[in-house]
């Protein structure tokens, strides 16, 4: 188990400035602990807050993220539709000395940049704690395999562990694969995974950061922390191919790069890849994903069978001349997001062991990896390989004012992958 003094050192990507705050003593009284105020924690306080969860801790140290969580939290809780949330000082910690709270709370929600979940997810099951932890849950082999690990773990001590691969909380999804897997479309033999948009937000590096600092507060650019979107975003669809599947590819071949989004503000993710997944069984899956201003949005998947096809986002099943076989009512669809926690805190409440998602969450987060190792190197990969690799991207020492794992050249740009050239073998 980590120190204390260890946990603190490798938490400093969140605490970073230790000004004060009502202290260690406060987040005692925190039910549940949420590591990291941002685009997927301020979310989760909501849903944890409709999901009747009593005391919360928050541990961020950005000022304007947790202004910002504070009016997240007031402004949607009518249309959460359960109750009032108090956002009084009695309800909210906001602690900024660190994540050694970890071990004071119950139940702990694991929501900073993905580089570090392997790190928090290791830490919160030897400390016994119950678990929801976002997508994806590493960025590099290394990171797959501690989570493996610590999953391994938490099923012998039965720590609930969900991770926000949401659509399988979906009531649609749930359907629809259930189906499948009862044979509505026959033999799987071939599929189509899409997550094509715009892209996300930059933050402009500003005067007096640190490079460390700068990376961190612009961390969707950096594979170190981001995975490239094909982890922290494709991953979804790819999870819900391999759920069809009832497995995980045996290799990858692909193509991807830097079309549009290029230049130092980008970091060095590509801007679109496109992956030929092999399965076991021979099924290939066709998979892209794409941010470009401008062109096509669509994210999607599609099974197609020996009997007929799944259309996921349709939620409709056919034959394979397109003839209606079975439609999801979407009146009787869900909100997700709610409902995964929903389903972990009532079992928490009930004593009761019912989710383990921590292992097929590593593989699907694997299997954007491993997509993503093809499109940077131009070359097959396969599975065994490289989940066995070793590789391990991320920083020697975690402080703002330590080196991060890249750095940029004189004229601002950082090194990108260049198929043909790039190796990791």
């Amino acid at each position: 188990m980590l120190s204390a003094d260890e946990l603190e050192r490798y938490a400093r990507h969140i605490v970073l400035r230790e000004v004060g705050g009502p202290g260690q003593a406060a987040l005692k009284e925190a039910s549940v602990l949420v590591i990291g105020a941002g685009g997927l924690g301020a979310p989760a306080l909501m849903y944890l807050a409709a999901a009747g969860v009593g005391t919360l801790g928050v541990v961020d140290d950005d000022v304007v993220s947790l202004s910002n969580l504070q009016r997240q939290i007031i402004h949607a809780t009518p249309d959460i539709g359960r109750r009032k949330v108090d956002t009084a000082a009695s309800r909210i910690y906001v602690y900024w000395g660190g994540a050694k709270g970890v071990a004071e709370s119950a139940r702990t929600i694991l929501a900073t940049p993905p580089g570090f979940r392997p790190i928090h997810f290791e830490e919160a099951v030897n400390q016994g704690k119950q678990i929801f932890m976002e997508k994806p849950v590493a960025t590099d082999p290394a990171g797959i395999q501690r989570v493996l690990a610590a999953a391994a773990i938490a099923k012998q001590k039965k720590l609930n562990v969900v991770v926000g691969l949401q659509r399988r909380y979906q009531n649609s999804y749930r359907e629809l694969i259930k189906r499948v897997h009862d044979g509505a479309i026959g033999e799987i033999v071939g599929a189509q995974a899409w997550w094509n948009n715009d892209g996300v937000w930059v933050h402009p590096r500003q005067t007096g950061w640190t490079e460390m600092e700068y990376q961190m507060r612009n961390w969707y650019y950096f594979v170190w922390l981001c995975g490239d979107h094909i982890t922290e975003q494709h991953i979804h669809n790819l999870d819900v191919i391999n759920w069809a599947m009832d497995g995980y590819p045996v290799k990858a071949q692909g193509m991807g790069g830097r079309e549009v989004r290029k230049g130092k503000d980008y970091g060095q993710i590509f801007d679109h890849h496109y992956v030929e997944f092999h399965y076991g069984d021979g099924t290939v899956l066709n998979s892209q994903c794409r941010h470009q201003k401008g062109t096509m949005s669509k994210v999607d998947e599609l099974l197609i069978g020996t009997k007929g096809m799944l259309l996921c986002d349709a939620a409709r099943i056919t034959d394979n001349k397109g003839r209606l076989i079975y439609q999801f009512d979407k009146s009787k669809e869900n909100q997700p997001y709610q409902t995964e926690h929903d389903e972990l805190f009532a079992a928490i409440a009930k004593g009761e062991y019912k989710f383990w998602d921590a292992e097929r969450g590593a593989k699907s987060s694997m299997t954007s990896i491993l997509g993503r190792m093809a499109t940077y190197s131009g070359q097959a990969v396969e599975w065994d390989k490289a989940i066995n690799s070793g590789i391990n991207i991320m920083p020697s020492a975690y402080d703002f004012s330590a080196a991060p794992p890249v750095l940029p050249d004189a004229e601002g740009n950082y090194p990108v992958a260049v198929p043909g050239v790039t190796k990791f073998f």
